[in-house]
């Protein structure tokens, strides 16, 4: 009987889902600052322009990495302050998570997990590049998941209505 309940128990540990961080770190960075020093004797009002994408790749079995590209571009009229682009990484332990949660894990949570980090090392190069703190606003990123979500399924449906018709 004991035996049966450490078999149980067994079965029921490789069944329990696991989510882990293994690593974080900047798989790429880059600043520019093509205007400078002419763009430093303006009055500082820059237009901030943020583009963010995900991905990720199966690194292993159970081991995935997650990569959260940022591009954030300040302006000044037509004049470009500076740019920032910034790819931060991430090795995430998943086991035992059906597909559909896996891929939400991978496109919502481990990139909000990763932001933070991005956002860090983002105003310290701004800083470093003789500019004011830039403090980037919280990211929703379940809210842009969903959204890519959605897309993709308005655009398989409208692949089918067009296969329909031809």
């Amino acid at each position: 009987m004991a035996d049966d309940q450490q078999a149980a128990a067994g079965n029921e540990e490789k069944q329990q889902p696991q989510f882990a961080l293994q690593r974080i770190y900047v798989k790429d960075l880059s600043f520019e600052s093509p205007n400078a020093p002419g763009v430093f004797q303006e009055q500082w009002k820059p237009q901030i322009n943020m583009d963010l994408n995900t991905s990720h790749n199966k690194v292993s079995d159970n081991q995935f990495e997650v990569v959260l590209s940022l591009t954030v571009t300040a302006k000044m009229e037509e004049k470009v302050a500076f740019i920032v682009e910034i790819q931060q990484a991430g090795v995430f332990l998943i086991k035992g998570i059906e597909a559909a949660q896996l891929a939400q894990m991978l496109g919502a949570y481990c990139p909000s997990i990763l932001f933070p980090y991005a956002r860090e090392a983002i105003d310290g190069i701004v800083g470093k590049g003789s500019f004011p703190a830039l403090m980037l606003a919280p990211v929703n990123f379940d809210a842009i998941y969903a959204q890519a979500l959605k897309r993709k399924q308005e655009e398989a449906a409208g692949d089918k209505k067009e296969d329909q018709t031809h």
